[in-house]
């Protein structure tokens, strides 16, 4: 589905969230508050919107980003090599769930609209857990429904009517149906914030931004026995 919507996919993101999106993911580099030298890891990378903001973050970091989707990725590189990033960078397909790194690789582990799409959630977010060094953080930034407020209405008329029809329109496919789907069916904050907690994930902060269109969840691996 997203090799299908990757030449635009970009795009889409700026025009279906007015630009915000940007705005989001730099308050999700910031709250990884890396070292410097740092090495980081993110998670469904996509065409590495979040990678190149953390690269352009902290200086000397190097970033691994990780994707099931080859032609994601293959927009990513070609992004990355324009930028000039390649060298701090590296781009690979994989599978959230089943990580090919060593325990407490990374000093921050990130996730921006993706850990929705994974099957299994739990096993994801222990990976998470895994792979991140004691004292580091895990970042995850998920779209979700406003429960209240009185822009509540609006914005789920924007997620489950103008997104899907404007994606549609804008990609010529269908694929942004799912996405107002998607979003509908992922818990509520406080539940997936506990289901963060139960993997060994040590919560430090919930957020919603903009109204609670969306939320950002920052955590530290809870300390090994």
């Amino acid at each position: 589905m997203f090799d299908a919507i990757a030449p635009r996919y970009d795009f889409l993101n700026r025009v279906l969230s007015l630009g915000i999106d940007q705005r989001w993911r730099k308050a999700t580099a910031g709250a990884l508050a890396l070292p410097e030298n740092a090495r980081v890891l993110d998670l469904a990378t996509g065409t590495g919107d979040l990678a190149v903001m953390v690269a352009r973050r902290v200086g000397d970091c190097r970033v691994t980003g990780l994707d099931p989707s080859e032609g994601m990725l293959e927009v990513g590189r070609l992004k990355v090599a324009r930028l000039g990033l390649a060298h701090r960078i590296e781009l690979v397909q994989g599978d959230a769930q089943r990580l090919p790194f060593e325990d407490e690789s990374f000093n921050g582990v990130c996730i921006a609209f993706g850990i929705r799409n994974v099957p299994d959630r739990s096993k994801a977010l222990r990976e998470m857990a895994r792979v991140t060094r004691p004292g580091g953080r895990i970042a995850i930034l998920e779209l979700s429904e406003p429960e209240r407020g009185i822009l509540a209405p609006i914005a789920r008329f924007h997620v489950h009517t103008v997104v899907p029809t404007l994606g549609a329109w804008l990609s010529g496919a269908h694929e942004y149906r799912y996405l107002q789907r998607s979003i509908a069916a992922f818990p509520a904050a406080r539940v997936f914030a506990s289901q963060m907690e139960e993997a060994g994930i040590e919560m430090l902060e919930v957020s919603p931004l903009t109204f609670g269109v969306c939320h950002l969840y920052v955590g530290t691996p809870r300390a090994r026995s």
